[in-house]
């Protein structure tokens, strides 16, 4: 019989990227349960919506998950003003697309300080925290473009792909010292990040609840790949099992490789786009000096 899952109840969970979409929705989700919620976001002013969206044991502070160390100085300040930290959720991430050729190196920086870099330093942050107790849990969003290669997006596939090799390891090097670690891969999220995507014909695009979800379940029965929708799992290691050029061809019958290319230059990504390319503060003031 399996164990009873885990509460959550008054566990100190802090959240990056955690004023709107999947971050907001797991915010939610947790606070629901019981969480002590921490929100951690560039833009405080939603920040501190969504944390008063969740009640009285919500916090909102101001983070730049690309300045190291105002970033350790954010989980100092949760665990002065909270506790020690139960749960830290690696979710900032952003997604521009186009191709590699087009990208320019700015874009290449910010995708890498963002996606890559700064949940590298939550993940080291969390381990130096939670490995002196004994306990904790570390889960990393990356996506099921860490699992894949999609045109129109080469620089954030790979970020996802390293994503998944880091958790990969650190889940390896955490073995038995009672600190867990979840790995995240989504589809396509109907959150701003998604703007002017397509449905894909293979797998359908879920909704920031489905992750949240599926992040909270990981939490109360520990489990270390996430997949979201369950069925990615399956369909990747379909297409992995096939010849290469069968593999391919799949994807292309599918409409795979087209999924994130027909949204590059899309009027209806604009927005999202433009707010994208000021979200890297800290990392553009080193690069500037």
């Amino acid at each position: 019989m399996a164990g009873q899952p885990r509460s959550l109840a008054g566990r100190v969970v802090v959240i990056t990227g955690g004023a709107r979409g999947i971050g907001a929705a797991t915010a939610v989700a947790l606070a629901r349960l019981g969480a002590r919620v921490v929100v951690g976001d560039l833009d405080q002013v939603q920040a501190e919506k969504t944390a008063a969206e969740l009640g009285g044991n919500a916090l909102a502070l101001p983070l730049d998950v690309t300045d190291p160390k105002g970033f350790t100085a954010f989980l100092d300040e949760v665990e002065e003003r909270v506790g020690p930290i139960d749960v830290l959720i690696n979710n900032a991430g952003i997604m521009p697309l186009s191709p590699l050729d087009e990208e320019d190196d700015a874009a290449t920086r910010r995708l890498l300080a963002i996606n890559l870099h700064a949940v590298i330093h939550g993940t080291r942050e969390a381990m130096v925290r939670m490995r002196p107790r004994g306990t904790g849990h570390i889960v990393n969003i990356a996506s099921m473009a860490g699992k894949a290669g999609f045109p129109g997006a080469a620089t954030y596939c790979a970020t996802k792909h390293a994503v998944v090799g880091l958790s990969e390891s650190v889940h390896l090097e955490l073995r038995g010292t009672g600190v867990l670690v979840s790995c995240v891969m989504p589809a396509v999220v109907r959150t701003e990040l998604a703007s002017g995507l397509g449905e894909a014909r293979f797998i359908k695009s879920v909704q920031p609840e489905d992750v949240a979800q599926a992040i909270v379940a990981a939490l109360r029965r520990p489990k270390f790949d996430v997949f979201v929708p369950s069925s990615l799992d399956a369909m990747g290691r379909i297409t992995r099992l096939l010849p290469r050029k069968a593999g391919e061809w799949l994807v292309r019958s599918l409409g795979g490789d087209r999924l994130l290319a027909s949204a590059v230059h899309s009027t209806a990504r604009a927005d999202y786009e433009a707010r994208a390319a000021h979200s890297a503060p800290a990392a553009e003031e080193r690069d500037v000096s």
